[in-house]
Parts: structure tokens; C-alpha cells; sequence
């Protein structure tokens, strides 16, 4: 493990310069691995497993997603199979699965989790509230987990361009005496670029909050109170979106996230360096306390009973998508396809 200083209080990561892919290679060569589930991680993880030369096989139930694995190359009774039979094959099963979906396969799932095996999950959500998950894993397996900072999708981009996505992972039950072994040897060869230790508690309240907040809602939040100030003072959608989405995007994100927020506003004029020390402030001071009850909720089982609820109603597809049509309808987005068509690379 490498100590790193992050921001004065010392942390260990995992590199992989220290855990190179032949040391995961050699941990994982007698291991069968079944990715079960191919929709949001299952892609990125098994192909990039397979690509690093690991012994892997999906499990995934007949339909448009199976047809999706077949043309990502896993060949039906080779490297395909049903959830059942992948796995009832497997040392290692990767529960890729939704949380919704986890809850509704747990019961065939747990009876091929036999002494030895590894039952390995990216998320934290269905041990960490097992109370209402049902999911509640017997002693004799390890449990672990390894949870990229990011989506498969990502996860595979960033692969195939000589790149890691950063991973947390964790140790739940080691039944084995290997379990952390064989956790760290799936976090290097998914792709991860380094890794950091967490629980599956605190991953899980981190991740939840993380999606209400700052990474999805709480930004879809912002940029919409701005966008619509703009417009409600005369500024065209065109001017409105450059000034709330587009330079940050394209402009602005690519100076901090290479730096630091220090070094993009020195990059910034005089002007704006002053208005932007000025106003962190009173918007910190006003979003602290919506994070904090966003915190609480999660913490508490609520937001995790929210998700249970609305997942298991039968029509939630069809109020989920209406939900999304009507953000991909707003006049914001709608500029935004329009903005998109005219940046220089696409004309």
C-alpha cells in the first residue's frame, strides 16, 4: 500500500504499479468469474476482465440485454449462460445486478453461493440495508466488494484508452483468508486506475449522496435556477445555456479537473476571480444545509427505502421514462442538442 497526503490527513491506496496485473493474473488463475447482470457495470467489467486475460463468464436472462452480450462477443453456452448456470460455474459470482433487481434474484442467487465461493458486489446498497433488502449473505463466503468512482460505461472508455477509473473496495466477510486478495486482484484487472479502502456502509451513504447531490441532482438543480433567471431577464436560450452549461463543460471543468479550482480561476479573468471568491460563500452557505438533510436521509434507510419503493411498483418504467422525456424536453436540454451540432468538431 502507498501512503498518499490527501489534503494533510494520510491515506493508503493501492497502485498499480504496486498490485501490477500478473500479480492479479496469478491470485485469480484457478478462479472461474461470473458477471451476473449486464446492464450498467456488467459491460465494462467483464469485457475488460476478458481483455486482461481473466477467466470470466456472463449470466444474464434472455432478452434485449442478452442480445447486447452477444455482440459484445460472450457466446451463449461458452461464455454466456443463464443467471442460474453462471452462477452455479462460478468461484467468484459479481452481482452487477440493479438493487431492485438484487432484491428479486437474491433467493435462486444464494443457493449456488457455496462454501469457498466470492460473492462480489460495486455497490454497498443491498448489505448495507439487508433489513429491507432481504440480501443477507451466509458466513462461509468472503463478501467483497470493488465500486468504480464512475459508470461502466466510463469504466470501459477509460480502459480502452490506457486509463484507470479510481475504485473503492472492501472486505465484508472473509471466510476464505483470501478474500482481500482475490478483492483487490478484480479491482486491477476491471481497469481501476488506483484503489481506496471503504465499507460497504460508508460507500454506500457516500454514493447515494453523491448522486442527489453534486455529481446529478444537485447540479441538474443549479444549472436550472440559472438557466432560468437568464431567460427570465431577456437572455436568449442560446446566451443562457453558453453561460451556465457550455462553458463550464467544454471550458472551465477541463482547467479544475486537471489542476485544481485554484489554478482554473488564475486562469480566469480578474473579474471573474473576484465575483467567484465572492459568491462561493453565500452558495456554500446555502447548499450546506440541503447536503446535510440529504445526508441524513440517506443515512437513515430513507432514500434507500425511496429507491425499494419506486423500483418494485410494476409501472415504474413507464414513470421513470416520462420523467426523463420531460427533462430531455426542457427548453435547456433542447438548446443544448442545438449547441452540441455547432461546436467546430461536428461541422
Amino acid at each position: 500500500m502507498a501512503k498518499m497526503n490527501f489534503g494533510g490527513v494520510i491515506e493508503e491506496v493501492m497502485t498499480r504499479e504496486e498490485f501490477p496485473l500478473d500479480k492479479a493474473r496469478e491470485i485469480l488463475k484457478d478462479e472461474t468469474i461470473a458477471v451476473i447482470g449486464y446492464g450498467v457495470q456488467g459491460p465494462g467489467q467483464a469485457c475488460n476482465l476478458r481483455d486482461n486475460g481473466f477467466n470470466v463468464i456472463v449470466g444474464q436472462r434472455q432478452g434485449k440485454t442478452f442480445e447486447k452480450a452477444i455482440a459484445d462477443g460472450w457466446v451463449p453456452g461458452e461464455t454466456l449462460f443463464s443467471i442460474e448456470e453462471a452462477a452455479d460455474k462460478a468461484s467468484i459470482v459479481m452481482c452487477l445486478l440493479s438493487d431492485a433487481a438484487v432484491m428479486s434474484v437474491w433467493p435462486t442467487l444464494q443457493k449456488y453461493l457455496t462454501p469457498g465461493k466470492a460473492l462480489y458486489f460495486s455497490h454497498g446498497f443491498a448489505i448495507t440495508w439487508s433489513d429491507r433488502t432481504g440480501c443477507v449473505p451466509s458466513k462461509d463466503i468472503d463478501v467483497i466488494m470493488v465500486a468504480p468512482k464512475g459508470s461502466g460505461t466510463s469504466l470501459r472508455t477509460m480502459f480502452l484508452e490506457g486509463r484507470g477509473l479510481n475504485s473503492s473496495y472492501a472486505v465484508y466477510n472473509d471466510a476464505t483468508g483470501k478474500a482481500l486478495d482475490r478483492t483487490l486482484a478484480l479491482g486491477i484487472g476491471i481497469g481501476s486506475g488506483y484503489l481506496f479502502e471503504t465499507t460497504f456502509q460508508r460507500e454506500a451513504t457516500s454514493d447515494l449522496t453523491g448522486e442527489r447531490g453534486s455529481l446529478m441532482g444537485a447540479i441538474q438543480g443549479l444549472l436550472l435556477a440559472q438557466y432560468e433567471v437568464l431567460r427570465e431577464n431577456g437572455h436568449t436560450p442560446s446566451e443562457a445555456f453558453n453561460e451556465t452549461v457550455e462553458e463550464l463543460t467544454q471550458s472551465l471543468m477541463p482547467l479544475f479537473a486537471q489542476k485544481g479550482m485554484d489554478w482554473m480561476y488564475a486562469n480566469c479573468s480578474t473579474t471573474a476571480q473576484r465575483g467567484a471568491l465572492d459568491w462561493m460563500g453565500p452558495f456554500h452557505d446555502a447548499c450546506k444545509p440541503v447536503v446535510e438533510k440529504l445526508y441524513a436521509s440517506v443515512k437513515c434507510g430513507n432514500e434507500a427505502q425511496i429507491s425499494i419503493d419506486a423500483n418494485s411498483k410494476p409501472d415504474y418504467r413507464v414513470g421513470l421514462e416520462k420523467e426523463l422525456a420531460a427533462l430531455r424536453e426542457s427548453e435547456m436540454w433542447r438548446t443544448a442538442e442545438t449547441v452540441r451540432q455547432l461546436r467546430p468538431e461536428n461541422n
